[in-house]
């Protein structure tokens, strides 16, 4: 049945209202329908601790995915890179809007760039992949583990004009590190882009599968406006579909989640879709980089190319050097 309005659920931190407030808007100007959005509280939000420690990917997902189940909202929007590899019964990934830069970004003191870091200096992240290419790259470097809103982790940073006085009995002081790692397109869709003083280039620092991307979510049966629906197919960006869909195969093959020490990252070259891919041992001691392509400019094509790379990883060791 059609209806007045539709429902967009969020979560209610800064960068999620960011991200689904610029689809909510893409999707009524395509279909000129009205909508609300609904705030979500997610375990992510609401739990203290390593991000790695709180059960794996998924822990902003769930509260957004039984939203939607319940009819408490129409379509749901996700970071693509929090959602799991396996797809919920009842629920179908609408829309894969075009990706955002998919780099990470370096956020330090006095615009230095990684390498020139001083020696042992201090960088805040709270993800193992970062953490592990980092330390490939630079191994005297001290890794602390940040959580926290996008403002929060910035004001860590030495001289950051975010910095405040947070005071307080056991409260971490601001301003304590030398630089973060961020992704790149949340800083930019935050118009915090002036806080990086380095874009990571990929040879460094693959990203997390997905990493850049937004995942509209939906009821198997769509959004109940037919006006709606249509617009939602004319959002989903190929490109960024085929280039998703293999990184999660991959990721999925490997059975690792956000955990994991995993870079990947699709690519359409012209007539080819190119999948490269990192395993690294958690330490950043070793790591294993390998690439595959295919000519099959399809869903089922990019899934088999990730699928395929994923087997050549653990044939030669991936699981063991990750951890997985």
């Amino acid at each position: 049945m059609s209806q007045s309005l539709f429902t967009i659920g969020t979560r209610g931190s800064a960068l999620a209202t960011t991200q689904t407030g610029t689809v909510a808007s893409e999707l009524q100007e395509r279909c000129a329908v009205p909508y609300d959005t609904v705030l979500i509280k997610t375990e992510g939000d609401v739990t203290t601790g390593p991000l790695s420690q709180l059960g794996g990917t998924g822990v902003f997902a769930a509260a957004l995915r039984q939203a939607l189940y319940e009819g408490t909202c129409d379509l749901a929007v996700h970071s693509l890179k929090d959602l799991p590899t396996t797809q919920p019964t009842g629920l179908v990934i609408a829309a894969t809007p075009a990706r955002a830069d998919f780099r990470d970004a370096l956020c330090a003191r006095d615009g230095l760039f990684l390498a020139e870091l001083p020696e042992g200096a201090s960088v805040g992240t709270g993800s193992p992949r970062r953490a592990a290419q980092l330390l490939a790259f630079r191994p005297d470097l001290k890794i602390v583990d940040i959580r926290g809103n996008v403002g929060t982790r910035l004001g860590r940073v030495k001289g950051s004009p975010l910095q405040k006085d947070d005071g307080g009995v056991g409260r971490t002081a601001q301003g304590d590190l030398d630089a973060i790692v961020l992704a790149a397109s949340g800083l930019e869709r935050l118009g915090m882009g002036s806080h990086i003083t380095e874009y990571l280039d990929p040879e460094i620092m693959l990203p997390a599968p997905g990493q850049g991307s937004l995942a509209v979510e939906v009821r198997t049966g769509g959004s109940g406006h037919e006006g709606v629906d249509a617009a939602l197919v004319a959002m989903d960006d190929t490109d960024t579909r085929l280039a998703i869909t293999a990184e999660r195969a991959l990721l999925a093959r490997l059975e690792a989640g956000c955990a994991a020490p995993i870079g990947a990252l699709g690519t359409v070259r012209g007539h080819e879709l190119v999948l490269d891919s990192v395993a690294c041992h958690p330490t950043g001691a070793d790591t294993m980089r390998r690439s595959a392509r295919t000519s099959r400019l399809t869903v089922d094509g990019a899934y088999a190319l990730g699928v395929a790379l994923a087997e050549q990883l653990l044939r030669e060791g991936a699981a063991e050097l990750a951890g997985l």
